[in-house]
């Protein structure tokens, strides 16, 4: 399967105005044939396509004020037009917003397919470029692996990437006999049906104080001026930090959980909607629940491992582990419960990630969603005869 590798380098000065110069050009294209996607259907209600939009790009080159575009190479000229028409099918398709305009604060990337680069001795020779990308190999690629693609990318913060796409194959991992329910929250991360439970590490709130500071001073800038352009990069630079050990503790932990477990339940949870919640948006967004799961995803298909996704309305927290009764109400102030059937003491999560794991193994067993039904079979799972979503009543 085809994997990336993402690593950081450090180019020349004459490799850094080139690959500017690359990412300003396809920028300028891709905003450019936008506008004229959007003109020409909310004007003539014509539908311009990928084809139309090549044929413009080799007008464009001819015109007098846009002679620059022939400096660069055509490549990620024509690969931004590919991504806008990716961009637009995903969202005729209902699966993304309507695509908006590039800007240049916030980076930029160009990506070369191999017509437009060179793999040699283990080194990148990018088009019209005579120097090696001086590269941090910070692992190595698979032996006898080369790259398809090389995608470059400048962050808002001034850092410098290049991500290697390769053909390699994954050998699964062993077999394992271990399973486990995850239960997504925000004091801790996830709560597993182990009995474990994973503090949040809270990025965004550890440098809270310093980003506020950093965007204080921002705001005092004049607009335009060097030392604003300074103090943007400031900004930057702190929300990288962030992203960095967001990431960093993301990977860990799923790749742990995905190579100690054969088989993990986790809830389907619309986070889109959650974060509509004004008093918890920022701590949701913190936590990055859809890249944990995200990364749950592929890393399972990569190893062989079995990824279930229980129902957003099943309901985990409110249902007793022990004997199946769902209290009617369960506020998220309550951390700890009995049960008023059994007696059955529960702490809110575990409870929750032992009944993710049990629902979890029967949609394995079955293949089927488990919804409650609270009329006929109160406490039961059962089989939804119809595919509406089904929202327990409070």
């Amino acid at each position: 399967m085809e994997k990336a590798f993402k690593y950081r380098f450090y180019p020349t000065p004459e490799q850094e105005t080139l690959l500017r110069k690359t990412m300003g050009c396809t920028r300028l294209v891709y905003n450019c044939a936008l506008a004229a996607r959007t003109e020409a259907w909310y004007k003539r209600q014509e539908r311009v396509g990928y084809i139309e939009t090549s044929a413009m790009l080799t007008q464009w080159k001819k015109q007098e004020d846009l002679q620059f575009l022939n400096e660069v190479s055509c490549v990620p000229l024509q690969q931004g037009l590919r991504h806008l028409q990716t961009a637009f099918s995903n969202f005729f398709a209902g699966r993304a917003k309507y695509p908006n305009f590039k800007k240049k604060h916030q980076g930029g990337s160009a990506e070369f397919t191999k017509s437009a680069f060179r793999w040699k001795d283990g080194k990148v020779f990018l088009a019209k470029s005579s120097e090696p990308l001086a590269i941090r190999w910070s692992r190595q690629l698979p032996k006898g692996a080369e790259p398809s693609t090389i995608t470059v990318k400048l962050s808002p913060s001034g850092r410098w990437t290049v991500s290697l796409l390769v053909n390699v194959e994954i050998e699964p991992l062993p077999k394992s006999a271990h399973q486990i329910g995850i239960d997504l929250g925000i004091t801790s991360l996830v709560a597993l049906s182990n009995g474990e439970k994973v503090a949040n590490p809270k990025g965004f709130a550890a440098k809270r104080i310093k980003l506020r500071k950093a965007q204080k001073a921002l705001s005092r800038k004049q607009k335009g001026s060097n030392n604003r352009q300074k103090a943007r990069l400031k900004v930057a630079k702190v929300h990288q930090e962030i992203s960095d050990a967001r990431k960093d503790f993301l990977h860990k932990l799923t790749t742990q959980l995905v190579r100690e477990n054969q088989t993990i339940a986790i809830e389907d949870l619309a986070v889109k909607n959650m974060v509509k919640n004004r008093q918890l948006a920022l701590a949701i967004g913190d936590a990055s629940w859809g890249e944990l799961v995200r990364q749950l995803e592929y890393k399972s298909d990569w190893y062989g491992r079995t990824l279930v996704k229980i129902d957003r309305w099943f309901p985990s927290s409110k249902r007793c582990g022990h004997c199946g009764y769902i209290v009617d109400k369960l506020p998220l102030n309550i951390r700890e419960w009995d049960c008023p059937q059994c007696g059955t003491h529960h702490d809110r999560d575990l409870n929750a990630a032992n009944n993710i794991l049990a629902a979890g193994l029967a949609v394995k067993v079955c293949g089927a969603n488990i919804r409650p039904d609270r009329h006929k079979s109160k406490g039961q799972l059962r089989n939804p005869s119809n595919g509406k979503k089904q929202k327990p009543k409070s």
